[in-house]
């Protein structure tokens, strides 16, 4: 079988890969992959954009794609599922409709307060001298929240009035994050600790994935602004065995039946960011309409399974009867990223990479070949994920690969990835 994977970050490459060590798959191409989906075996990187909807039909059906696997969030928002079904193409994702609950901050916010799932207080603003009163009457630390996507960055919590006031003015007047940003969703800020959830649907049944924790800021001890992700790690352990059930039954539940309920069931991965408070009651922080990165590799890196069967099942509505099986070993995953991020950095720098070791996998993101020569063109750059079998042995396999093997000009990443489940377990 043939299998088409939409984007090209570390993320892609995960899925990818996974997808390709299925016995029944033959090819799986990546639209447009990276330099490192091009360097695994039965995976090609095709040049057509994530975004080029029209083009990606074409190439599905001229190549007799038989599923698709969206992985980026700009497509779903674009409504590719939908113009994929109607031109009879298998794919993975949810519809248009559905990817709002990501594409706008605004109406996941509604969604869950018309169908009283848990989440932070907030209200939306389109204008500067509101949104202004509003921090003022509430106080800080508050969040601010640009409506629409700005790939993980357009979230800032601000610990003073100033930065609120600040933050304001840059997505409503100064244009900081574009189109995401004029609409604002002004939230209260939560206290505990976060987890990712991700379940995968196939409109009736679903299937949960397994748990992670994403370390959104820039900086140790959770330190600094917003990124898209500065590591991971599989399973987390807040989500013990009364917060799943908890989870499940006060936010997976009612979000997949209120969907339904609409006339729109969900179809693919769902990813639930949410914040598990000290009483260990769920709320939801954000929705995400596909996996989340860099909460991907660690997973996939997990999972037993045959990936591409269990995708099938689900873009076919079979999963009724599907089971994951998960290695009972820790997956971390460390962000390499470029000086600068998640602000203004610098590219094209060589990537030295001294050597590639069988228990380190080495996930790519914003890299790309200059000249033949690894360089690096984003800010998140390269996802260092390994396996051990607890939380030390793996920190200890990833941090000390990267002291070791890694290195270019400005290259930074956080050395706590996991220090909250550390803390726990000492």
């Amino acid at each position: 079988m043939k299998v088409l994977v939409i984007g090209s970050g570390g993320r892609e490459h995960a899925l990818s890969w996974k997808l390709s060590l299925s016995p029944k798959v033959s090819r799986v191409f990546v639209a447009t992959g990276n330099p490192g989906t091009q360097n695994e075996e039965k995976i090609i990187n095709i040049n057509i954009s994530p975004e080029n909807i029209a083009g990606l039909v074409d190439f599905a059906k001229k190549e007799k794609i038989h599923l698709t696997v969206v992985g980026t969030e700009q497509p779903l928002v674009d409504g590719i599922v939908d113009i994929f079904e109607n031109n009879n193409l298998l794919i993975l994702g949810p519809s248009e409709y559905a990817s709002q609950l990501e594409g706008s901050k605004g109406f996941a916010k509604d969604f869950l307060k018309k169908y009283k799932i848990p989440t932070a207080s907030y209200e939306k603003f389109t204008e500067i001298e509101p949104a202004i009163n509003y921090v003022n009457q509430n106080g800080v630390p508050i969040v601010i929240k640009a409506d629409g996507l700005a790939a993980g960055k357009g979230v800032i919590v601000a610990e003073t009035i100033e930065s609120a006031h600040n933050a304001i003015q840059d997505m409503l007047s100064d244009n900081k994050f574009g189109d995401a940003g004029s609409s604002i969703v002004i939230e209260e800020f939560l206290d505990g600790e976060e987890a990712s959830y991700i379940i995968l649907s196939d409109g009736k049944t679903m299937i949960p994935m397994a748990t992670s924790q994403d370390h959104k800021r820039v900086g140790d001890g959770d330190k600094g602004e917003n990124t898209g992700g500065m590591g991971a790690y599989s399973p987390a352990p807040i989500v013990d065995e009364l917060v799943n059930s908890r989870v499940l039954n006060e936010v997976i539940y009612p979000t997949l039946d209120a969907l339904k309920s609409e006339g729109q069931p969900y179809k693919g991965f769902l990813y639930a960011g949410l914040m598990i408070m000290p009483d260990g009651s769920p709320k939801v922080i954000e929705f995400n309409c596909r996996f989340g990165d860099p909460e991907t590799q660690p997973i996939m890196m997990r999972l037993e399974s045959d990936f591409f069967d269990i995708c099938y099942k689900a873009a076919t509505g079979n999963l009724k009867n599907a089971e994951m099986k998960w290695s009972s070993k820790v997956g971390v995953g460390v962000v390499l990223a470029s000086k600068g991020y998640p602000g203004t950095y610098q590219k094209d720098y060589p990537i030295t990479i001294k050597e590639y070791t069988p228990d380190i996998k080495l996930f790519h993101a914003g890299t790309s070949l200059k000249n033949d020569k690894l360089v690096n063109s984003g800010g998140r750059v390269i996802c260092v994920t390994a396996l051990g079998n607890n939380l030390e042995e793996a920190r200890e396999k990833v941090y000390s690969y990267i002291n070791k093997n890694i290195f270019w000009d400005g290259m930074f990443y956080r050395k706590d990835i996991g220090f909250k489940a550390l803390k726990k377990s000492s």
